[in-house]
């Protein structure tokens, strides 16, 4: 009998994971350049801290169990409630405290192509801060990782739940409907807005009140140009006049970084019930349609929630499966099968020893390299090389050891040079 990964997961060889790592350390670098510092999180929180604030949908997507002492659980299905948690509990951290996490989730869902039920996310958060740069920066960031692995049009789509909180208020919807309209709108990019209009009718919006909900939510065009449509639409609604400054200060501080692609789109919604304020969403322009690869928003009240003190917060979580996906169809760079620079082959046995030796000293010159372990001849030994992708072989034998000469041989030129170990360290460095 043999066994599968569970659905929606995968296993990834040698050669898919050299792409990831590549991703990852991509990814990790900008982050540390922006001054953002890591952080992990367990891969299972107290089920009540999971549901506090997600929503329905997600909630039902929850993978959930019980532990030998009878303690709800789940596999966190985020970093931003873990990460809340962390700070709720931490009130002596020095704010602003700017985080990345770079972690595996889970979440319970149909799975297709761009969505897998266990998927890798990278998350950057800035907690303590109430200013719009923060958002920004945030932003900024995920688009200059992007830019590092090669990408080069997309889109960065901008709105504020407080303006959603304000139109709603504006066609006098009752307020507890609010967080399940926002979680139908959010489904606009996937189930069109036919999909849209029935599922608001079957939360019980009235007609009327649907039809003007999408005439505002579909508007595109110049923001400063929506912005004073909306501006005059929610004149004397506290809530959304306030979300329109935040919007106006994010298009602004947009300009300080340098961030040209961003629009306005009243359709964003964003799914998750903690966001409070402004939120973003990337969406890259590729060969494959695969949605969006980025997106977050300001929740400022999640830690309070959660048992802290209440503390503005905001944060971007890159969608780093898809992101790897559209690398590959859109061959944005090309990788090595391997990261072994060197097979050490032996003529036989008689020199093994010696060329563990040589390997182990071109280790330590941080030269990533490789032995026979399989009792192969040097012809075996050089085809396996060849296999694996390996760039170079330098042959040990027991002529090479008196003379102190060894053969290396390119294995893509297929030629071979006779030199010093010295010298063979110097040209693979």
């Amino acid at each position: 009998m043999k066994f599968q990964p569970p659905k929606g997961t995968n296993d990834f060889l040698s050669k898919e994971m050299i792409r990831r790592q590549y991703v990852i350390e991509t990814t990790k670098n900008v982050f540390e350049a922006y001054g953002f510092e890591p952080l992990e999180t367990p891969v299972f929180e107290d089920l009540k801290a999971l549901e506090a604030k997600c929503g329905k949908d997600v909630r039902e997507q929850i993978y959930k169990f019980e532990d030998k002492a009878g303690r709800r659980l789940g596999l966190k299905f985020d970093l931003t409630v873990p990460l809340a948690r962390i700070v709720a509990n931490n009130p002596q951290l020095p704010k602003p405290l700017k985080t990345y996490q770079i972690s595996k989730v889970w979440r319970y869902e149909e799975v297709t192509r761009a969505r897998k039920r266990e998927f890798l996310q990278a998350d950057i958060d800035i907690i303590g801060s109430s200013n719009m740069v923060a958002d920004v920066e945030c932003v900024a960031c995920a688009v200059d990782c992007l830019k590092a692995l090669g990408f080069k049009d997309f889109e960065i789509r901008i709105n504020d739940r407080k303006v959603l909180d304000g139109i709603l208020e504006l066609i006098k919807v009752e307020k507890e409907k609010n967080l399940d309209i926002f979680r139908v709108i959010d489904k606009l990019e996937r189930i069109g807005k036919n999909g849209v209009k029935e599922e608001l009718q079957r939360i019980d919006l009235e007609e009327n009140k649907i039809k003007s909900l999408m005439e505002i939510i579909t508007v595109k065009g110049n923001y400063k140009k929506i912005l004073n449509r909306c501006k005059k639409l929610l004149n004397g609604i506290k809530i959304g006049e306030e979300g329109l400054t935040e919007l106006e200060k994010i298009f602004e501080g947009g300009k300080l970084f340098r961030i040209s692609n961003m629009v306005l789109d009243f359709s964003l919604a964003r799914g998750l019930d903690y966001y409070t304020g402004p939120i973003f969403e990337i969406i890259v322009k590729t060969k494959k349609e695969i949605g969006s690869v980025a997106g977050g928003g300001r929740y400022n009240n999640l830690i309070e929630l959660l048992g802290g003190r209440p503390t503005p917060a905001t944060g971007i979580s890159l969608g780093m499966e898809r992101i790897i996906e559209i690398t590959k169809t859109d061959k944005l760079f090309d990788l090595p099968k391997t990261k072994i620079k060197v097979f050490v082959a032996n003529v036989d046995e008689k020199v093994k020893s010696e060329t563990i030796k040589i390997a182990q000293k071109l280790r330590k010159e941080g030269i990533f390299c490789q032995t026979g372990l399989m009792n192969r001849n040097l012809t075996k030994q050089l085809e396996f090389a060849d296999g694996l992708g390996v760039p170079y072989t330098l042959i040990v034998g027991e002529k090479e050891l008196k003379e102190k000469k060894f053969k290396l041989k390119d294995m893509k030129k297929k030629t071979e040079k006779k030199i010093k170990l010295d010298k063979i360290i110097k040209l693979l460095k």
